[in-house]
């Protein structure tokens, strides 16, 4: 799917044809930092997922320290959809988080207009792959970091350097669980990365 596409859509008007702007995003991270949460939580549509229980097979792949109450894990991609305003939507694909299932990133990433790079504190260091993964290929992103209970509390700035961002990569503070929350964590997104493709286009052309 294109990062940027038109749809046509009933106008509210006399039921004609309107365009609808639609924007594919990813929301990646590493294993149960709350992507599929992410994704339910502001989707508008009951939202598709791809998990399967965790087992004790796994045990011994997956590091589930601090995830004692995690039973489920995404295999393939979590999708979803919002209608940030009138004219323009956005198309969610959550990443799955597992190492061994890193090979679907580069599929989902095709067309994509930016990420969100979903981070818990506790486990900072699960985010570098994600970080690493989009800074490499010049994909846009903003890293949300999910407040969870009881996680010590740090600040934009914090995070930005303990992860190295470049110059510039937007951190913000979110609950995964709240629609309100995850959606401005969407529009910032949509907002920064609006900024960066209308430079590089204009770096083209000048």
């Amino acid at each position: 799917m294109d990062s940027v596409r038109s749809e046509t859509a009933p106008s509210a008007v006399g039921g004609s044809e309107a365009d609808v702007l639609a924007l594919k995003i990813l929301v990646a991270g590493g294993f149960g930092v709350g992507k599929t949460t992410l994704v339910g939580a502001v989707s508008e549509i009951r939202p598709l997922r791809t998990e399967e229980r965790l087992s004790e097979a796994g045990r011994g792949v997956d590091d589930l320290a601090g995830l004692d109450r995690k039973t489920t894990t995404t295999v393939a991609m979590d999708f979803g959809r919002i209608t940030i305003r009138q004219g323009l939507s956005l198309y969610l694909f959550g990443t799955p988080g597992q190492d061994r299932f890193w090979f679907l990133w580069d599929e989902l990433a095709t067309g994509t207009l930016g990420a969100v790079v979903l981070a818990d504190t506790r486990r900072l260091e699960d985010s570098f792959p994600a970080v690493d993964f989009f800074e490499h290929r010049d994909i846009p992103f903003v890293v949300a970091v999910n407040c969870f209970a009881g996680a010590r509390a740090y600040g934009a700035h914090e995070v930005s350097q303990a992860l190295d961002l470049k110059r510039g990569t937007p951190v913000v503070l979110c609950d995964a669980r709240d629609r309100d929350s995850g959606k401005e964590v969407l529009i910032r997104l949509v907002e920064y990365a609006g900024r960066v493709h209308t430079a590089r286009l204009l770096d083209s052309v000048g």
